[in-house]
């Protein structure tokens, strides 16, 4: 058995919820199934608190074992380094991070918060919050970017607001196993981040028509308008269905972008920045003169029923 201990910091609690509606593995089978043991949850374990006290002591003292650590929730430094506005029992929740990190075999950052920082890291971020092991964009956090588990492996960065709940249950499926992790050059799991929300989007034959849409609620593409992010972020949302029916993009909402170490942006996530009638950022891999000329000769090319916006999303 894989032993865990999962701990909250700055957080919303978002990652523990969205875990709870995993079905491949659910969260029942990876306990039962996939050799995952529980020391700890702040809302799973029926315990009281002595109860956590002890299990961390015994981890930190090495009496007990830790293969998994899951921290979820950004790392609050304030005030002046001291971590102590984010604190428990007079110890500042860094400082116990730190610490069951050293006899952790491998430590996972659940949600964009715990990877770099996210919503409590954005400007003006009071709370001079960060990531595990990033700073935002920025490699080094809470740990340096040299820092290494026992497992010889960084942080795993299962990065979303809140996270996929299968990149979290395959995840750990696949640590508590022992299988090879690849990661990306932000450390995320490579299978989880290696697609873009773009692609599995109902809205693309809109978008390659650039048939745009000017506000919520519409059909065709949010991309050119509406802020949507789906073209540069790198997620499953749209290939691995949330609760397998829905993701953002299909309910008409654009994509911010959660899984990005920038995320949120310091701008309107409902517009998209343009020089003239191109979007500043453009998607993965495309060139701004090619995409110009393409974009002109796409909408004239347009058959009657997309630019009608006639089909169903």
């Amino acid at each position: 058995m894989a032993t865990l201990f999962w701990l909250q910091t700055g957080a919303c609690g978002g990652d523990s919820l969205a875990i709870l509606s995993a079905e491949a593995p659910s969260l029942e089978q990876l306990l039962s199934d996939h050799g995952v043991e529980i020391l700890w949850h702040p809302s799973l374990s029926h315990q009281p608190m002595r109860q956590h006290d002890a299990i961390y002591q015994r981890i930190v003292s090495g009496e007990q074992t830790l293969d998994i650590l899951c921290v979820e929730g950004s790392i609050v430094t304030a005030p002046r380094g001291t971590g102590l506005y984010d604190s428990y029992r007079g110890r500042a929740k860094m400082e116990m991070v730190r610490e069951l990190a050293q006899q952790a075999g491998v430590v996972v950052a659940m949600g964009t918060c715990a990877a770099f920082g996210g919503v409590h890291a954005a400007a003006p971020n009071p709370g001079d919050c960060l990531g595990l092991q990033f700073d935002r964009d920025r490699p080094g956090g809470l740990l340096p970017p040299e820092w290494r588990s026992r497992r010889g492996l960084p942080v795993v960065n299962v990065s979303g607001c809140p996270a996929h709940p299968h990149s979290m249950t395959q995840t750990l499926a696949g640590l508590a196993a022992g299988w090879p992790l690849p990661l990306d050059g932000l450390n995320r799991p490579q299978a989880f981040f290696n697609t873009v929300v773009h692609q599995g989007c109902t809205r693309n034959e809109y978008h390659e028509y650039d048939i745009e849409e000017l506000e919520p609620g519409g059909r065709a593409c949010l991309f050119f308008n509406l802020g949507c992010q789906g073209p540069m972020t790198q997620a499953v949302c749209n290939s691995d269905l949330w609760n397998g029916v829905s993701s953002k993009t299909r309910a008409g909402v654009p994509c911010f972008g959660c899984t990005s170490p920038t995320f949120p942006r310091d701008a309107d996530l409902f517009s998209t920045p343009k020089i003239g009638d191109i979007p500043v950022r453009l998607p993965l891999g495309v060139e701004r003169a090619r995409y110009m000329a393409y974009k002109n000769l796409a909408r004239a090319a347009a058959p009657a029923r997309v630019r009608d916006k006639e089909m169903d999303v």
